[in-house]
């Protein structure tokens, strides 16, 4: 079983390497993020892909179907407590800190577990208000995966790179008004999975996704 010591150092260990680059925001490009185990760990979750309408390119056209850390997926789920807490931590807030120079005392954790299926998309759009930190951590494997990634665009919406899909890889940016970044319509042969891990405001209302909701960043 996953520890959160060990979700920590992998983490600490994978940003602190994380190349840098600044075309056309600043972003950094993860791999190894989690111990395999632990990403693993997350992909084989028992649950079922959410059915997928027409998400008008937005996650929250369909927020009945999502799932989260929350307080009882960390009571089920083992890893689920392991990266929540480790992501609760200071070591880890201070590193993204070091790196990134975003400050997350008082913020709340929210990990949302992804599983798109074919038809899925998202427009254009920055993150930009109670969100204060965004990574997505990617956990599909095989060959159909390499064109899966989040497509960053500059302040035009055209798209200048695609972040590399692959398994316990990732993307991170500190959301900004000219963060945008989406999923342009494309074929997914089975399900694209990821975390997307986000720090946001005392403001945030639905307390329920949280994965600590009395308690925020220290």
């Amino acid at each position: 079983m996953v520890s959160p010591a060990a979700v920590q150092d992998a983490f600490i260990r994978c940003l602190d390497d994380a190349p840098t680059k600044d075309d056309p925001y600043r972003h950094w490009l993860l791999s190894r993020a989690l111990p395999d185990e632990a990403a693993d760990g997350i992909a084989a979750l028992p649950w079922a892909p959410p059915p997928v309408g027409d998400t008008m390119g937005k996650r929250d056209t369909n927020n009945a179907t999502r799932s989260y850390f929350c307080a009882r997926s960390r009571a089920e789920h083992a890893v689920c407590d392991a990266v929540a807490t480790a992501f609760q931590g200071r070591a880890v807030t201070a590193a993204i800190r070091r790196t990134c120079g975003v400050d997350l005392a008082g913020t709340s954790l929210r990990i949302e577990y992804c599983q798109d299926t074919d038809g899925f998309w998202l427009e254009p759009h920055t993150d930009i208000g109670v969100k204060k930190f965004t990574m997505l951590i990617y956990l599909s494997k095989g060959p159909d995966c390499a064109d899966w990634g989040t497509d960053v665009l500059d302040d035009t919406r055209t798209v200048v790179t695609r972040a590399p899909y692959a398994f316990n890889g990732g993307l991170v940016f500190v959301p900004g008004t000219n963060t945008w970044h989406g999923f342009a319509p494309r074929p997914i042969r089975g399900v694209r999975k990821s975390i997307i891990v986000n720090y946001v405001g005392p403001e945030w209302r639905a307390r329920h996704e949280l994965a600590f909701p009395d308690t925020p960043v220290a």
